[in-house]
């Protein structure tokens, strides 16, 4: 697992180069056939989700700027590349000649972007920050993870290249709870567990879907929580601490 406080490493959409269309002569040995309806239609909704994930965190980087206004430039940034990966994201369906399903994916973002909403209303840095920063970008980084082995040419190339934007992201945000721990913590734990148990059911809920395009539950999760099990270390939660926390996503 790359380093969390590596640089940020912008990625840069060169489209001409990859080539639209990169299916046919590429080795394509023991990957997923992705002409066949079945695998389009799957990834009609996966990619849809990682369309409007990648523009959820690129609002809620810019609504956390007028929460944080000394950060507001960094955050911009950091919306920024995130719209970045969203074209590149909208470039994989267009190579595939898939139309993403965007309605499914805004569904399926409703009960987090409603919290975070929620929690931007009362000016909640602490809850918005677990939400985007620890949360969704520790399941994005287990979803990228998980795809890429397994990704047609020219869609692993994409997401190599935002796989190691979103860890700056994910530093961004324990760096920032790590520095205001103990003003943070009851706060932190609390939006722990109103959400956790969220992210569980949307990896469930998209777990049929993933199998058809190659990519396992069991690895979705395991590898989500160990990035969100991570980010709580770094920021300084005890071990037992965050078993009892990692324990919401079962009982919520």
């Amino acid at each position: 697992m790359p380093a969390l406080d590596t640089p940020a490493m912008s990625l840069d959409i060169q489209t001409s180069s990859l080539g639209a269309g990169e299916v046919a002569g590429a080795d394509l040995a023991g990957l997923p056939d992705f002409t066949t309806d079945l695998y389009k239609d799957a990834y009609s909704r996966i990619n849809a989700i990682v369309i409007e994930g990648e523009q959820e965190a690129h609002d809620n980087y810019m609504s956390l700027g007028t929460l944080l206004p000394d950060e507001a430039e960094e955050l911009a940034r950091l919306a920024r590349m995130e719209l970045k990966h969203m074209k590149g994201f909208q470039a994989c369906a267009r190579n595939l000649s898939v139309t993403a399903d965007m309605p499914f994916a805004k569904t399926f973002f409703l009960p987090l972007h409603g919290n975070f909403q929620a929690a931007l209303a009362e000016g909640k840095v602490v809850t918005c920050l677990l939400i985007q920063a620890l949360l969704i970008e520790a399941f994005a980084i287990s979803a990228y993870h998980i795809y890429i082995p397994v990704a047609d040419p020219f869609a692993r190339k994409i997401t190599e290249g935002v796989v190691r934007d979103e860890y700056t992201h994910l530093n961004y945000g324990q760096e920032w709870l790590k520095a205001n721990l103990e003003a943070s913590r009851a706060e932190l734990e609390q939006a722990n567990r109103d959400n956790l148990p969220l992210v569980r059911r949307m990896l469930e809920q998209v777990a049929g879907d993933a199998a058809v395009i190659g990519m396992e539950k069991e690895s979705l999760i395991e590898d989500f929580l160990i990035a969100y099990q991570e980010a709580l270390t770094e920021i300084g939660f005890s071990t037992r601490e965050i078993a009892r926390m990692a324990a919401a996503a079962l009982i919520g």
